[in-house]
């Protein structure tokens, strides 16, 4: 999930080594904590939160596979 989630960033960001992804896992959850520069936080959000939205959903489609819960935070 977490490398799901850096491909996914790496490709909307200007600056894609300022990528990071934090990992804190539950028994049924999963937390990922994006962290992209100042810059290209407008570019991972996207108009009225849409791309952030979307990447959310790929994720959950992803986890639901897996049998877990996912929580995309983006974080400055």
């Amino acid at each position: 999930m977490k490398e799901l989630l850096e491909t996914v960033a790496r490709a909307l960001v200007d600056n894609p080594d300022e990528v990071q992804v934090n990992e804190v896992e539950g028994e049924k959850s999963l937390i990922l904590e994006l962290k992209v520069s100042k810059d290209d936080m407008g570019k991972v959000i996207g108009k009225q939160g849409r791309i952030a939205k979307a990447i959310r959903t790929v994720l959950k489609a992803a986890a639901i596979k897996q049998g877990k819960r996912v929580v995309v935070e983006i974080i400055q």
